[in-house]
């Protein structure tokens, strides 16, 4: 293999990948067709309001659906290895060690009744069970250097941390085994702002020093495009673009409807106006999805194909988009 194949392995592939939450009425297809990439050393960001399948995916790429959740076509394939194809023993290996996950509540995903080091210790020596416990110690203090908390406070129990504090232990956590891949779902959910830029600062200069992929979550568009280089915009199950982070600055560089909306609706510190604009209507019921297009009953272009064909992914100025208003020949316009 070259250095440049090399290169453009993806460390997550997800091809084709469709989930269903079974319910009293009838399936509800929480992620459809769904088809990702995430590069080498990339910070990745997944944009989407609150239902459009983004936690649902992650939990997917994780093998965590619980309950009425499951795979119904598709698949998974981390450094090349199908998760699904994985037997129990084989997956508790791969997971953690490979690829690992920040949660959206650090309180619920730490152990209340043990100290923040002896969860960071036993994550370690779980994997790594050939290292001494005070080897493991010593590199539970060093990713609390990492992570920038002081060593004395890691012997802590997690209601004795900030909350600041405590998203900091779990991210130590997650990249203690030195994993390809970090999923971050909502990482800096319930943290005011002051914190949330700086635990932003500190997972990019993570990132970069420990060198891992990252996928990051989260409904925050102005967050994640400071953040990630690429950006996959989720509606109602599905991918409908993905583009480069830089391009969201250049308002002559054409986007899917739904990400100009996004981006119209956050505010901007150097706009001369203050007014925001919306997107209008909500997101759609998806065990009675819209026919055609799932976005065009909120759509300001809304033309004919769009009520009755499911547009595809397809490059747009170097770009991928799924609209109808773009065509191999230019931008096409609905009246």
């Amino acid at each position: 293999m070259s250095n440049h194949e090399a290169i453009n392995e993806a460390i997550l592939e997800i091809k084709d990948l469709s989930v269903a939450y079974g319910t009293a009425k009838g399936d509800v297809l929480a992620v459809q067709d769904m088809n990702l990439r995430v590069l080498p050393n990339e910070i990745m960001g997944l944009i989407g309001e609150s239902g459009s399948g983004k936690s649902t995916l992650a939990y997917a790429v994780m093998r965590l659906l619980k309950g009425s959740a499951r795979v119904v076509k598709g698949s998974v394939r981390i450094l090349g290895k199908d998760i699904y194809a994985m037997d129990k023993e084989e997956l508790r290996q791969f997971r953690w060690a490979n690829i690992s996950m920040v949660f959206q509540s650090a309180m619920n995903a730490l152990n209340p009744v043990l100290t923040v080091e002896t969860q960071i210790v036993d994550t370690i020596l779980n994997h790594r069970p050939q290292l001494s416990r005070r080897e493991a110690r010593e590199k539970a203090h060093e990713l609390a250097d990492l992570v920038r908390i002081d060593r004395s406070r890691i012997t802590s129990y997690p209601h004795e941390l900030s909350g600041g504090m405590r998203q900091r232990i779990v991210i130590a956590i997650a990249i203690s085994l030195e994993p390809s891949l970090v999923i971050m779902d909502e990482p800096t959910t319930a943290l005011d702002v002051v914190v949330q830029r700086s635990i932003l600062d500190q997972i990019k200069e993570i990132q970069q020093r420990v060198q891992f992929s990252v996928l990051f979550i989260s409904h925050d568009f102005s967050l994640v495009s400071h953040l990630a280089s690429r950006i996959a915009i989720m509606y109602a199950g599905r991918v409908v673009e993905v583009t480069e982070a830089r391009s969201l600055m250049d308002a002559k560089v054409a986007h899917h409807p739904y990400t100009e909306g996004l981006w119209r609706a956050i505010p901007k510190l150097t706009a001369k106006s203050v007014a925001l604009e919306g997107i209008v209507g909500t997101p759609p019921d998806l065990l009675h999805p819209p026919s055609g297009c799932a976005f065009h009953p909120r759509c300001r272009y809304t033309f004919e194909p769009c009520r009755t064909v499911r547009p595809q992914l397809q490059d747009v100025e170097g770009s991928e988009i799924a609209c109808h208003r773009f065509v191999p020949e230019g931008i096409q316009h609905g009246q």
